[in-house]
């Protein structure tokens, strides 16, 4: 099968899974964050199927488009022939696992002064799906969509192909900011406040120091072995931190 073909029903089949997962994760225990969401009488079953169609539609256009993006870009497609299984998979499933043992290192440091302790993690199995759900969905939205766009707008349409690399990083740097920020309102839910202003600083930077760790290596993976690394990346750091460690 050709190779483009081959990268765009990957893409639709990892789009879906994401979309299934969304539904799954209705059906299953959400520990400590479920009693801070208001209850609804909503049948659970309606409710899985909206979850499941919303992020095929919103992560599925976003998605699409970095997808067709990147592509223009020049970078790796997902079965790019230049990359190897070992560089698509293996490298990246090992530089995750460091990452979680990183984050759990960092999570237990900044526990004692951080003000709220060590960082609450989803129970098992949910711990799973949601490794699963972050692994596509966060890195579709903040490398494939985020990075592709403004690495194509400024890279290529301002700057005409000129300093594109150097692009490339500058627009690295703010998809990881926002990574961060995109799990705050989370942090805003367990913690009981309606603004970041009144969680503490250092949890705040811990936030965002863990997920810009993890960002940097996931947009440098994605430049040089395209979208499974990331998506690699990000999975086996949550396995190991929020389902491993999770379990302790």
């Amino acid at each position: 099968m050709e190779t483009r073909k081959k990268s765009t029903i990957t893409f639709f089949i990892l789009l879906l899974i994401l979309a299934l997962a969304a539904g799954m994760n209705t059906f299953l225990p959400q520990g400590n964050i479920a009693s801070q969401v208001p209850q609804t009488q909503i049948p659970k079953w309606l409710i899985a199927s909206v979850a499941t169609g919303g992020t095929f539609v919103i992560y599925g256009l976003f998605g699409l488009i970095g997808f067709f993006l990147w592509r223009k870009i020049g970078f790796p497609d997902i079965w790019d022939e230049r990359v190897t299984n070992r560089q698509r998979f293996l490298i990246p499933a090992i530089a995750g696992a460091l990452i979680g043992i990183a984050l759990i290192i960092l999570d237990i440091v900044f526990g004692r002064f951080n003000g709220v302790g060590q960082l609450i993690h989803p129970p098992f199995p949910t711990s799973i799906v949601a490794s699963l759900s972050a692994g596509i969905g966060e890195e579709m939205l903040f490398r494939l969509f985020f990075i592709s766009f403004w690495t194509w707008l400024i890279g290529k349409v301002i700057l005409r192909g000129k300093g594109l690399s150097i692009v490339y990083w500058v627009v690295a740097v703010f998809s990881a900011f926002a990574h961060g920020a995109s799990h705050m309102p989370t942090a805003m839910i367990l913690f009981g406040v309606n603004t970041p202003a009144l969680l503490p600083p250092v949890l705040l930077a811990e936030i965002i120091l863990m997920n810009g760790i993890l960002s940097v290596f996931a947009a440098y993976y994605f430049k040089k072995f395209g979208l499974f690394a990331p998506i690699g990346i990000h999975f086996w750091a949550d396995i190991v931190w929020h389902t491993i460690w999770g379990l302790f």
